[in-house]
C-alpha cells in the first residue's frame, strides 16, 4: 500500500500521527483532533505548502498514528515523543540548561536545600526556578525564619535515642534546634516543613494569617514571648512577600503565558500566580524547524510547562488561543484590568529573553546575527530579496549655505566606508530638501548604471518623511529602478518608516535588531554629511575673507596659507613677514583689511 492510500485510512479520532524518512527515522510528530482531516493537509500540491514544509513532505517515506481519548492527551503524548526521537522537523526547546529546584526530602527530619538533579526517592521538589539568584534567596530566607538542620546525617528516633551524633555549631548559636539530640520532636519539626511547603506553593498569605492567629492567641493568654516569635515570623513572611511581585489580591490564583515569535525563533514565557503574587516564573525557547502557526507553538509551550509543572490552574491568561484544550482548564485572552497588566508583565519577560539571545548571538557567532538581522529586516517592510546591500542618502545646509548631500552604504549589516561618497548640489538653487534628494538620487544610480549596474542595492533609505521620499521614488521612476529596488524613508522625530504609496508609517518593533540597523545607517549618513557640510562651510569662509581683497587671487591665497597656516596668523603677522611674499603695497593693504575684520566682530555665519 502506497503512502497516499494508507493516509486515507486515518480515523476521524484525535491522536498523535509520525512521519519517517527512507531509513524509517522519525522526522516529524504532531497532534490533531482529527487524523484524518489533519494528515491529509500535507498531501496537496508543493504550491500550496510553505517552503520548508513542502522540503520535509518529500521526504516522508511512511506515516503512523496512535489514537487517544482526548486532546490533552494528545498534547502529552506529542511532547513525549519529541522528547524520545528528537525529530528533525519539530519544535525544539532551544534552552537546555538545568533549572534548580527547591528540594525538601523525604525523611523523618527533612532538609531544604537547593538542587539541579530531580532523584525519585519520595523527596518534594519545587521548581524549576529561572533565576538560581531568586532560589538561593528563597532557600536562605526560609533558613532564616524556621530553624532547619542543614547537615546530611541520617537522623532517626533510634539514632537520636542512641546519642550518635554531637550537636553542631548551628544548634549552639540557634540556628538549629537539635533535631539530632531530641531538642524538637518530629511533630513540632514536621510542623514547620508543612508551613514551608505551603509557602513554596504560594500559600504566603495563609500562613501570614495564620502566624497572626497563633500571636493574638498567645498574647490573649500572656504568653508575650511567643507571641513576639509568631510576630518576628509573620514581620520576615510580609517583609519577604513584599519584594515579590505583588498584584491585586483579587485576581487569585491563575498562570499566565506568553510567545513572541520571530521568524525562526520563539521566546515564551510561563508564571505561576497565586493570591496574587508571581510565585514562580519560566522562560523558554524554541527553534521552529517548519513554519508552525503561532498557536501550535503555544500548544507546543503549554505541553512543556504541563510535563515541568502538572496540572494548570482553572484560569490560564494567554495572549492568544493555543490549538488545544485542556480538561479543568480555561483559557482566556484579557483585555483590560489587572490580568491584561499580569500578560504585559510576561511579555515584557519574553522580550527580555529575546533580547538577551541577540546580544549572545551577536558576540558568539557574528555572521549569523548579521543574516538574521538582514532576515529581520527583509520580513518586516516585505522584501522580495535579502537587503545585503543598503544605501542611505541625508542632506546638509544652514539656510540654504553649501548645500551638500552623503550617501553611506552598509554591505551584510555593517558600514563599509570605501563606498561612501559626498555630493555637492549642482542644479537646486537654495534650501529645496525635496529637489536635491531628486538630484542626488538621480547622480548616483545614473553613475552606477553606467558604470556598475550589477552593484545595485536591494534597500535604500532616505533621511527623511513622505515628502523627501516621493522625489527619491521620482529619480528611481526616471531611470527605471523601480521594479530592482526597495526604497523607505525613516522620519527621525517619531523613528517612522514609510513606503511609496503607503501613507501611514510601517510597525516595527522599537527593539528590534531591525529598526536598529535602519537607525545606525541614518545616524551615520546624517554623521558623514555634516562633517563634510562643516569643512566646506569652514573652507569658504577662508576664501571669502582673503579673496575678497583687492589683489588676492587663488594662488596669493594658497601662498599665504602655507606659509602662515590661517587667517589668524596672517592678521598677527608683521607688514615685512607678509612682504616678503606679496610684496609691501599688498601686504599693507591685506593687514589693514585683516585687522579691521577682527575690529568689526565675529559675522553671524561663523557662530554656527
Amino acid at each position: 500500500m502506497n503512502l497516499r492510500d494508507k493516509i486515507k485510512l486515518f480515523p476521524h479520532s484525535p491522536g498523535v500521527y509520525r512521519y519517517y524518512d527512507a531509513e524509517g527515522n522519525v522526522i516529524y510528530v504532531g497532534k490533531a483532533k482529527d487524523l484524518h482531516k489533519r494528515v491529509a493537509q500535507y498531501f496537496v500540491p508543493a504550491e500550496r505548502l510553505t517552503r520548508k514544509t513542502a522540503v520535509m513532505v518529500s521526504k516522508i517515506a511512511d506515516a503512523e498514528y496512535t489514537v487517544v481519548e482526548s486532546e490533552a492527551d494528545a498534547l502529552l503524548l506529542e511532547n513525549n515523543l519529541i522528547k524520545q526521537f528528537k525529530p528533525r522537523y519539530n519544535i525544539l526547546l532551544k534552552d537546555s540548561k538545568t533549572y534548580p529546584w527547591i528540594c525538601v526530602t523525604a525523611e523523618e527530619f527533612p532538609r531544604v536545600f537547593l538542587t539541579r538533579r530531580l532523584v525519585k526517592d519520595g523527596s518534594r521538589y519545587f521548581g524549576p526556578y529561572s533565576s538560581v539568584v531568586h532560589a538561593r534567596n528563597l532557600v536562605e530566607f526560609i533558613h532564616s525564619v524556621y530553624p532547619l538542620r542543614t547537615c546530611k546525617h541520617k537522623i532517626t528516633s533510634d539514632v537520636i535515642l542512641r546519642g550518635k551524633i554531637r550537636p553542631c555549631l548551628n544548634f549552639h548559636i540557634r540556628k538549629c534546634l537539635g533535631c539530632c539530640v531530641g531538642g524538637i520532636s518530629r511533630k513540632e519539626y514536621n510542623s514547620d516543613i508543612e508551613e514551608i511547603v505551603a509557602l513554596l506553593k504560594g500559600g504566603g498569605r495563609e500562613v501570614i494569617q495564620h502566624y497572626k492567629g497563633l500571636m493574638a492567641e498567645a498574647a490573649g493568654r500572656m504568653d508575650f514571648e511567643q507571641a513576639q516569635v509568631y510576630k518576628e515570623k509573620m514581620q520576615s513572611l510580609e517583609q519577604h512577600y513584599s519584594k515579590s511581585v505583588i498584584m491585586n489580591s483579587a485576581v487569585g490564583d491563575v498562570d499566565v503565558f506568553s510567545l513572541l515569535v520571530d521568524g525562526p525563533e520563539a521566546f515564551g514565557n510561563f508564571m505561576r500566580i497565586r493570591g496574587g503574587a508571581v510565585v514562580q516564573s519560566l522562560n523558554l525557547g524554541f527553534k521552529l524547524m517548519i513554519e508552525e502557526e503561532q498557536e501550535a507553538v503555544l500548544g507546543m509551550f503549554v505541553a512543556e510547562i504541563r510535563s515541568k509543572f502538572g496540572d494548570l490552574s482553572k484560569e490560564v491568561i494567554v495572549p492568544f488561543m493555543p490549538d488545544v484544550e485542556i480538561p479543568g482548564s480555561e483559557f482566556r485572552v484579557p483585555v483590560r484590568g489587572d490580568k491584561l497588566s499580569l500578560l504585559e508583565l510576561s511579555a515584557r519577560n519574553a522580550k527580555e529573553m529575546r533580547l538577551n539571545a541577540l546580544k549572545q548571538q551577536e558576540h558568539t557567532d557574528p555572521d549569523a546575527y548579521k543574516n538574521m538581522v538582514m532576515e529581520s529586516l527583509q520580513k518586516q517592510i516585505g522584501m522580495k530579496e535579502l537587503p545585503v546591500h543598503i544605501e542611505c542618502f541625508d542632506n546638509s545646509n544652514i539656510q540654504g549655505t553649501n548645500p551638500v548631500s552623503a550617501c553611506v552604504v552598509f554591505r551584510n549589516a555593517v558600514p563599509s566606508k570605501k563606498d561612501y561618497r559626498h555630493f555637492k548640489v549642482k542644479t537646486v538653487v537654495g534650501a529645496n530638501d525635496y529637489a536635491t534628494m531628486k538630484e542626488v538620487v538621480n547622480r548616483r544610480y545614473s553613475r552606477m548604471l553606467a558604470e556598475n549596474p550589477d552593484d545595485l542595492p536591494q534597500l535604500v533609505v532616505i533621511d527623511g518623511g513622505k515628502g523627501q521620499l516621493a522625489f527619491a521614488y521620482e529619480a528611481l521612476a526616471e531611470l527605471g529602478l523601480t521594479d530592482k529596488l526597495t526604497v523607505i524613508a525613516l522620519a527621525e522625530r517619531m523613528e517612522e518608516v514609510y513606503r511609496v504609496g503607503d501613507p501611514y508609517p510601517m510597525f516595527i518593533d522599537r527593539n528590534s535588531p531591525a529598526l536598529k540597523v535602519l537607525q545606525q545607517i541614518r545616524d551615520e549618513a546624517h554623521r558623514f554629511g555634516i562633517t563634510f557640510h562643516r569643512s566646506l562651510r569652514s573652507k569658504a569662509q577662508v576664501e571669502s575673507v582673503l579673496t575678497s581683497i583687492k589683489g588676492v587671487g587663488a594662488k596669493t591665497e594658497q601662498r599665504l596659507l602655507l606659509r602662515f597656516g590661517s587667517v589668524a596668523r596672517i592678521a598677527a603677522a608683521s607688514v615685512d613677514d607678509v612682504a616678503g611674499l606679496v610684496g609691501r603695497p599688498l601686504a599693507e593693504r591685506i593687514l589693514a583689511e585683516l585687522k579691521g575684520e577682527a575690529a568689526a566682530g565675529p559675522s553671524e555665519d561663523s557662530k554656527e
